[in-house]
């Protein structure tokens, strides 16, 4: 039986779900450091479009190697939404109810990140101050600044994806119409 293009990229989705939240959760028990580490965040990016292309992927394979924009770019939007979903609610749910004390030793890591590269970048005192300020009034765990970074994350992948949709559609010839 063929499965259809929400099917594939639900299945997708739901991979990258798990494996994100995976690898959210070992980096939270193995060196909570690791969440602020630069490497560790390319990496997650580049899983994620991966997971992405390997969904368009199958989805051409299921239907002979033909597939519109619209369907491979679908294909791959649903595969990031599903994935980028579940990882956000684990996040939330790791930081905000689980340990809590986890989201304050995350956010002064992440400060002393921040103040780390913009000494490197040479930056004024005064925008190093104004950085660590915004991040000390902030909770980046907050629901709505989890809602507002799924958003922002949605529309950066939006935008590879129409990137992959342009590179990797195929339509089928007029001659071969079903």
């Amino acid at each position: 039986m063929e499965k259809s293009l929400k099917s594939i990229a639900t299945d997708h989705g739901l991979y990258l779900g798990v494996a994100l939240a995976l690898l959210t959760i070992l980096a939270y028990a193995i060196n909570i450091e690791l969440l602020t580490n630069m490497w560790y965040g390319i990496f997650i990016l580049v899983l994620i479009i991966v997971f992405g292309i390997l969904s368009v992927i199958k989805t051409k394979q299921q239907f002979n190697s033909y597939a519109t924009f619209k369907e491979v770019f679908t294909a791959y939007f649903i595969t990031v939404l599903i994935g980028l979903v579940i990882s956000t609610l684990v996040s939330y749910l790791l930081f905000n109810i689980i340990d809590t004390d986890a989201a304050e030793v995350l956010k002064q890591k992440t400060i002393e990140k921040t103040v780390e590269m913009l000494q490197g970048f040479n930056a004024p005192a005064e925008g190093i101050a104004e950085a660590v300020n915004n991040i000390e009034t902030q909770n980046q765990f907050s629901l709505l600044s989890i809602v507002k970074s799924l958003a922002g994350y949605l529309v950066f992948f939006s935008i590879i994806g129409l990137i992959v949709a342009a590179a990797m559609k195929k339509n089928k010839p007029e001659t071969e119409t079903e």
